[in-house]
């Protein structure tokens, strides 16, 4: 069977198996999602020996350690996966959740109501974690789901297919609903983007090269962000020691997301006393520092900022570091190179912390905090399928509701128009 005909007939299964799974009450779709997780923790160690074989490939192809660090499943991945699905399984179902109801002068009674997308294909990279987060999420709000990872993860996916499909049918449900696509030719995700007749919307996760493809090639709507260009600014009026906590903890807990800092902001009353020791911290946890002037002469470690380093998501130990004149500076930095994505303040003053909320247009804005938390499982919504920072139809960290429509539903008594 050619690549071709295999992205069609999963297309169309999908189509037809989403209009089951959009009927399904809430108790058969938690029911699954608890199946699902018990057998990731049964099978444990089956995942992580097929893990093993595309870690080990990707070591030969030449992986990043940052693209090794996504690609590997751990004993914690696991239970973080059936954790997330659990705590899924927990949340209110959205299908069928009147958002709005009111009645109209003429007696017609509106209301609008929550429903499925219908179908959702989901292209990644490296994340094996990304197979079941999308697939407990698309099932709980009544979706099916197209799954199709990176050819680095094959083995990992087909392990992780393999017990989603189980379940499926051991809970009655058909398997059509979660598919993983089988085929790692490059042509095959081209062709997979051309299937507005039956897929609703594209979700891509990856690298901005991936987004970037996935975008100009699709037929479908796509939900996107092409980068995280994350930035910390700690004001005139932070705490210095709470700011140094925070910066260092959006840095290096975990570089190679999608939301950690990439730019440290620095009011110039307290650049002379925070950089000097701020900058020694992360350079003793093997953070390369790229400073403007004022950050070069504060710091001797700092290299010279080029103008790229501004808008670069380096997903890596790496961090561009600006001394600015006042909060207008900072805020108008973030406009200029940053990507909607996530960023922060660190400040006591409650009119700086409100001016910086309100004008820093992004999908997470974080006060005294890390912006490691811009993630669905941190802010209550359980496995996130991704950050979109477009505003159409979802901004910022995307769950259940976001993974649905709303329609409206009138009844009347025999109402007509004039």
């Amino acid at each position: 069977m050619s690549f071709e005909e295999t992205i069609i007939n999963i297309s169309s299964a999908a189509r037809d198996a989403s209009r089951k799974i959009a009927a399904c009450t809430a108790e058969q779709k938690n029911s699954t999602l608890i199946r699902i997780a018990e057998k990731l923790r049964a099978e444990a160690d089956f995942i992580k020996s097929e893990n093993a074989k595309d870690l080990a490939k990707g070591k030969e192809a030449g992986l990043t350690s940052a693209m090794l660090d996504r690609l590997a499943i751990t004993d914690k991945t696991i239970d973080s996966m059936a954790e997330g699905l659990m705590f899924v399984a927990r949340l209110e179902d959205p299908v069928g959740m009147i958002v709005k109801g009111y009645q109209r002068p003429n007696g017609l009674e509106v209301s609008k109501v929550r429903i499925p997308l219908g179908v959702i294909g989901i292209i990644y990279e490296s994340r094996p974690n990304v197979t079941i987060d999308a697939a407990g999420l698309c099932l709980k709000a009544g979706n099916a789901v197209v799954l199709r990872g990176g050819s680095e993860a094959i083995n990992s996916n087909r392990a992780l297919a393999g017990i989603i499909g189980k379940s499926l049918e051991e809970e009655g449900l058909p398997t059509e609903v979660i598919q993983v696509v089988p085929v790692t030719d490059r042509e095959a995700v081209t062709f997979l983007l051309q299937q507005e007749e039956y897929i609703d919307v594209i979700i891509p996760r990856g690298g901005e090269g991936l987004i970037r493809f996935v975008t100009q090639n699709s037929r479908i709507p796509v939900l996107k962000h092409y980068k995280g260009v994350c930035h910390t600014y700690v004001d005139s009026a932070a705490d210095l020691e709470m700011a140094g906590d925070i910066c260092f903890n959006a840095k290096v807990q975990r570089p190679g997301v999608c939301n950690a800092m990439e730019t440290m902001l620095v009011h110039k009353d307290v650049a002379g006393e925070f950089l000097p020791v701020m900058a020694k911290k992360l350079v003793d946890a093997g953070v390369e520092l790229r400073g403007c002037d004022a950050t070069c002469n504060l710091v001797g470690s700092a290299k010279p900022a080029q103008d790229e380093d501004w808008d670069t998501e380096y997903v890596d130990l790496i961090l561009s570091v600006k001394v600015v004149d006042d909060l207008d500076g900072a805020i108008g930095h973030i406009m200029q190179y940053g990507s909607k994505h996530s960023d922060a303040i660190v400040s006591k003053d409650h009119g700086n912390i409100k001016k910086f909320v309100r004008e820093v247009d992004s999908s997470g804005v974080f006060v005294n905090s890390s912006t490691r938390f811009n993630d669905g499982g941190e802010l209550g919504l359980g496995a996130e399928i991704g950050i979109s920072t477009s505003k159409l139809h979802a901004f910022g960290p995307m769950g259940l509701e976001e993974l649905t429509a709303v329609k409206f539903v009138v009844y009347g008594d025999g109402q007509i128009r004039e």
